[in-house]
């Protein structure tokens, strides 16, 4: 059973450590990459609002891929991309749902969230391309990256399990280190160990007989 247990303790560990390096990674691109996380060509992003609902709502995690050729893009594609809203620029995901490709001018994109009523007044050009969405969401687990993302989160959540994970690692590694360099005992010296408890057994019984108070009276 504490084998069993140890095994269990050592595979959640590396999952853990895993998840972490992973959040570490992802952390440190987005921070040299203008916010834009990137691991293997892969984006996770937070959804901040319901414009994409039901496909997909704010708070879900989803995850989003480099476009390497800009021709692959299709009506009813959902791509990431940087806009203008109230005056700032931010990431946004909607449908295409128009693409333009007028002789004269640069090719571009008109999108539209699903749960708006009209499209966005801005168009999408190829520069403004962040990436394609995969089809692939995690419900609700976007709160949880971004709260990852901040400092108490990262310190709480990656740095300290790491830390643990280490120590733990090191623990093992000494007392492996001990239990290699203890002399292991032989068949002789187990059999002398044996011999030996049994005689001191014996004389404690010996002892006990001769120390016991002898039945005084006649029958």
């Amino acid at each position: 059973m504490k084998k069993v247990f140890k095994i269990i303790f050592s595979t959640l560990s590396w999952i853990i450590l895993i998840f972490a390096l992973i959040v570490t990674l992802l952390v440190f691109t987005a921070d040299r990459n203008n916010g834009v996380p990137s691991l293997l060509g892969f984006m996770p992003f937070t959804v901040e609002s319901d414009s994409m609902k039901p496909t997909f709502e704010k708070n879900d995690l989803i995850i989003c891929r480099e476009v390497n050729d800009i021709n692959e893009l299709q009506k009813d594609d959902v791509i990431t991309f940087w806009t203008i809203i109230d005056g700032k620029k931010v990431k946004n995901t909607h449908r295409i749902v128009e693409i333009n490709e007028s002789s004269g001018s640069s090719k571009n994109f008109i999108t539209r969230g699903d749960n708006n009523g009209s499209n966005d007044d801005i168009s999408v050009f190829p520069a403004d391309i962040i990436g394609k969405w995969t089809n692939v969401k995690i419900s609700g687990f976007g709160k949880v990256m971004s709260f990852l993302r901040t400092k108490t989160g990262f310190f709480i959540c990656i740095l300290i399990p790491m830390a643990l994970f280490f120590l733990f690692e090191l623990y093992k590694m000494i007392v492996t280190i001990i239990e290699i360099k203890r002399p292991a005992l032989t068949s002789a010296d187990e059999e002398e160990i044996k011999r030996r408890a049994v005689e001191e057994y014996l004389m404690e019984q010996q002892k006990a007989k001769e120390n016991a108070p002898e039945n005084s009276g006649e029958k």
